[in-house]
Order: C-alpha cells, then sequence, then structure tokens
C-alpha cells in the first residue's frame, strides 16, 4: 500500500512537475549510473551513461502512473526495470545502426511488478537505493538546520571528532554540543523516516532504515548505534560521488 507522501509525489510525476523529475534525479541519478555502468561492461562511455540515467527516470515519471502496488514490486525493482528496458533500447540501437536498419524499441515488460516476477535486484543495487534515500535525508537536514547545529553534527558524527574537541574548537561548553547534536539527530530521523516512505512502495523497504542500524524510534541507547550507521551511509555517498566525478561518469 502507498503512503500519502509516495501518492503525493506521484501526483507530482503525472503533472510533469520539473522539480519532482530533478529531485529523482539528484537523488537516484548516481545509483542508475553506477548500475548502467555495471550492465554496460564498458561498452558504454560516461556520457552515454548519463543521458540513459536520464532517459531512465524520465521513463519512470512517465510510466508510474501504472505502477500496482497490489503486485508487490518495490519502488527500487520498478525503478531497475526502466534502467534495464532503457539500455536495452540503447543496445537495440546500436546494433540496428551496425545492421544499418532501424529498430523500433521494444515495449516495457511490466511482469517484473509482480513480487515473484523475473526481475531480481541484488544486494549491491538495494543498498545503493536505500543509501541514496538517507542522503537525501541528510541533505534536506544541512539544508534546513541551523548552521552551527550541523556543523556540529558533521564534527561530530562524520569527522569522528571528540565531544571536548568540538567544544574547544567552537568555543562552547560540551553540553550545548551534546543538546545541539540531539537536536540534529531529530531532524535526521524525521527526513531519513519521510524519505524512505516517500520512495518506498512495500512495508519491506519501509523497514529498511531499522535493519540497517537506523533505528527512528530510538531509546536514547540507541543514538550511538544510529549516527555510527549514518556515518557510514555518508561516507559511503561521498565516494561514489567522487568515484563519478573524477571519472567523469562511470565508464568501463
Amino acid at each position: 500500500m502507498l503512503t500519502s507522501l509516495t501518492t503525493r509525489f506521484v501526483g507530482r510525476l503525472q503533472a510533469r512537475d520539473p522539480e519532482a523529475w530533478f529531485e529523482l534525479w539528484e537523488i537516484f541519478g548516481p545509483v542508475l549510473q553506477s548500475q548502467l555502468r555495471r550492465w554496460g561492461r564498458g561498452r558504454i562511455g560516461p556520457e552515454t551513461v548519463q543521458d540513459l540515467s536520464q532517459e531512465t527516470l524520465a521513463a519512470l515519471s512517465n510510466a508510474i502512473d501504472r505502477h500496482d502496488p497490489s503486485k508487490g514490486a518495490r519502488f527500487s525493482t520498478w525503478l531497475l526495470a526502466i534502467a534495464k528496458h532503457t539500455l536495452g533500447g540503447e543496445m537495440d540501437r546500436r546494433m540496428a545502426l551496425k545492421r544499418g536498419a532501424g529498430k523500433p524499441n521494444a515495449s516495457l515488460d511490466e511482469a517484473w511488478m509482480q513480487r515473484d516476477g523475473k526481475l531480481t535486484p541484488d544486494r549491491e543495487y538495494e543498498g545503493m537505493v536505500f543509501r541514496a534515500k538517507v542522503e537525501a535525508a541528510i541533505r534536506r537536514v544541512e539544508r534546513d538546520a541551523d548552521f552551527l547545529d550541523f556543523s556540529i553534527y558533521r564534527m561530530r558524527v562524520f569527522d569522528s571528532h571528540a565531544g571536548k574537541e568540538v567544544a574547544e574548537s567552537l568555543g562552547i561548553s560540551e553540553a550545548t554540543v551534546s543538546r545541539r547534536l540531539a537536536k540534529v539527530r531529530q531532524m535526521l530521523q524525521s527526513q531519513i523516516r519521510e524519505v524512505v516512505e516517500t520512495f518506498s512502495f512495500t512495508r519491506e523497504e519501509y523497514e529498511e532504515a531499522a535493519r540497517n542500524g537506523l533505528v527512528l524510534n530510538p531509546n536514547k541507547s540507541d543514538d550511538a548505534l544510529f549516527d555510527e550507521a549514518l556515518a557510514e551511509v555518508y561516507h559511503q555517498q561521498a565516494e561514489l560521488r567522487r568515484t563519478l566525478s573524477t571519472r567523469g561518469g562511470p565508464s568501463g
């Protein structure tokens, strides 16, 4: 069953809202580029990968109104199916050009919508989709939080500085560091919950945060585990974006 957050976002896609399309690209573009690179196995260059990634999200925005949540497909599977279809179309086009004849793109096979369909995303891909959602939540909090508050969280959690060191560098007390740290943590938990719900089609996807150590209704004892899990995601995503940037896009 789709949440109200998902339904509203789908409505924006159906209305061809350019900001909704850009949000999809900003969050999942790196995932698609990495996945298309894996599939392409060196046969497609970085510019083509980026073009195909954008075509995938454009196709998703055009087809999302045909999604049937009762069939049990995950959001990640939806994204993967359209990416595979888009890449297949590009490969067909290239083969047709070699033969000197055009070939129309095949229609999108929607059998993948069923939970027991043939398309089964691997663990690496599923992890990338989940981390992309978490990264989107981090960016939202960085944008909305007080600059000093988020800087404290970044220094304490992402940069692994001790609370005393953070306090001394900013000229504040350790108690203030702890208080502001907790404030940003609560914002992050709220935003992660919202982003995960927006880009999830199944209960299984809603529960991914907890399975990855990001408990969103935590006790005080869960705070350290939450921070540790979030820092891991943050650094994995930073490395992914560095890789894409230094290679000019993922090429083989």
